[in-house]
């Protein structure tokens, strides 16, 4: 089984890096950790990089994960190759340019990009916002699957996941306490279908509403309340499209032996119990 540690860091590709650069400090509240011609590096923590935009179509979107070891790593490329995958071992410049020691590339079942990397690189200064978000890290992701129980197998059997609730067919899914750092949503193409940002406190996520509404940010859902996680959030639209979250109060799983996922049914109210609608954010609602 892939043992994945940790998320550790999402690439998109933009054709606009300077509009990638305006929203990611002056809306996002991200820190540049570094600006070259065709990327921009951006913290959220204490490592050296959480998010990446590079000179690419906006189609380009990569999802990278964190395990253990180099030698975990090459068993992780032997597992999925034996299934079938494709995979790329990442060269040394392109190591580089994700601020790891090593990764692999392949497409999960979606089609989706996927790396698996170790050694992400830390920085020995702490993360210093562009604005007051009050961002305490990189948190999980929304993949989009074209097939959410074909694709919740293979991270639950291939790799380490666990399923901590379900809404209607989609899968919030853990792989450390946090009560989901993957969840699956159907959808036509691949691709990453959020970013989360967790933050201090629910005036936090307030505060950022209110500003990115004087920035005429598009707000695609909230202010509200998921009754899963029972996190408070807003999303918002950014450049290309791509819909970020700050929330905060995400549960945690203690139990991990006890623990039994609940199903949701796929209506609003199990997506808001404050009665927020996503306003198209999933397919269906």
């Amino acid at each position: 089984m892939i043992r994945l540690k940790d998320i550790a860091y999402v690439r998109l590709g933009t054709r606009d890096l300077a509009l990638a650069e305006s929203f990611a400090t002056a809306c996002l509240g991200l820190e540049v950790a570094e600006r070259g011609a065709k990327s921009l590096h951006l913290r959220s923590d204490a490592r050296a990089h959480t998010l990446c935009y590079v000179d690419d179509e906006p189609g380009y979107q990569v999802a990278g994960f964190e395990v253990e070891c180099e030698d975990e790593l090459d068993q992780a490329a032997a597992a999925l190759e034996a299934l079938g995958h494709r995979v790329h071992a990442g060269t040394a410049p392109q190591a580089a340019a994700r601020k790891v020691r090593a990764f692999i590339g392949f497409d999960d079942p979606s089609g989706n990009r996927i790396e698996l990397a170790v050694g992400p690189e830390h920085r020995g200064r702490r993360y210093f916002p562009t604005r007051d978000a009050a961002i305490t890290g990189f948190n999980h992701i929304g993949l989009n699957s074209t097939d959410p129980q074909r694709d919740e197998r293979f991270w639950t059997q291939v790799c380490n996941a666990r399923v901590s609730d379900r809404i209607g067919d989609i899968p919030l899914m853990r792989i450390n306490a946090i009560h989901h750092t993957i969840a699956l949503v159907r959808a036509e193409t691949a691709g990453v279908q959020h970013i989360n940002h967790q933050v201090e406190t629910p005036d936090d996520v307030l505060r950022a509403f209110y500003l990115l509404r004087e920035k005429r940010v598009p707000i695609v859902f909230g202010p509200g309340r998921h009754p899963t996680s029972g996190a408070n959030f807003v999303y918002f639209r950014g450049p290309d499209g791509m819909v970020f979250e700050y929330s905060c109060g995400v549960n945690e799983i203690a139990d991990e032996a006890g623990h039994r996922p609940r199903l949701f049914s796929f209506e609003p109210s199990s997506l808001c119990m404050w009665g927020a609608r996503p306003g198209g954010l999933i397919r269906g609602t």
